[in-house]
């Protein structure tokens, strides 16, 4: 079963994050999407994908928790994977930015260790492993996923890194991809496939693995 807690966007927020890349909250539309209404989907939307999962997610029942006509579903999306996809990526921009205390070392355990949390224990991470579930046979969400969810949560992840190289934290031939890739294959192999907590401890045998100035 999952876990179901509070959600970053519409209650309390999973991960308590510090100023970072410069986040531009979704305020509606150009084509006058009412804020309210819009909310309230997408909030109904995660809700029955926790207690019901994917495919007890219907039209149907987003609008009837919502309190909106299904029409206005349609109005904006075009299927159930479309409002839970916009859910996902709002709750990613603003509750995945990391920090920037001026110490890489810190500014990637609260990175990270945030991440991980938000990923295996709630509701954000609950419709993140729906969706990747679906894309393993749905091609165009699984390009949508990379698009508008990896390449972007990329550039996050890199900030902590970026920062430190121009405080000269690190020595100039440090290469932050690969460092990255140590640092995330392992905590989304627990998430994903493992199963194993990710706990703070875990995320900073991680770190000191890496070889920093």
């Amino acid at each position: 079963m999952i876990r179901k807690v509070s959600k970053p966007r519409r209650a309390a927020k999973e991960v308590a994050a510090k100023p970072g890349p410069a986040m531009v909250e979704h305020r509606g539309n150009r084509h006058g999407r009412s804020e309210g209404a819009r909310t309230a989907i997408l909030e109904a939307a995660d809700n029955l994908l926790v207690e019901r999962g994917f495919a007890g997610v219907t039209i149907e029942g987003i609008a009837a928790a919502a309190g909106v006509a299904k029409q206005t579903i349609y109005r904006w999306w075009t299927s159930k994977t479309d409002v839970l996809m916009d859910a996902f990526l709002e709750d990613m921009i603003q509750a995945s930015v990391p920090s920037d205390s001026g110490d890489l070392k810190s500014d990637l355990k609260h990175h990270l260790v945030g991440l991980a949390k938000m990923l295996a224990e709630s509701d954000t991470g609950a419709v993140f492993r729906a969706l990747l579930a679906e894309a393993q046979h749905d091609s165009e969400l699984a390009t949508r996923l990379r698009t508008q969810f990896i390449e972007p949560q990329r550039l996050r992840d890199l900030f902590p890194f970026e920062q430190a190289r121009k405080r000269g934290e690190l020595y100039p031939e440090f290469d932050t991809d690969a460092a990255l890739e140590q640092l995330l294959s392992p905590i989304y192999y627990r998430v994903l496939v493992s199963g194993q907590p990710v706990s703070q401890s875990y995320v900073e045998s991680l770190i000191r693995r890496l070889v920093l100035r």
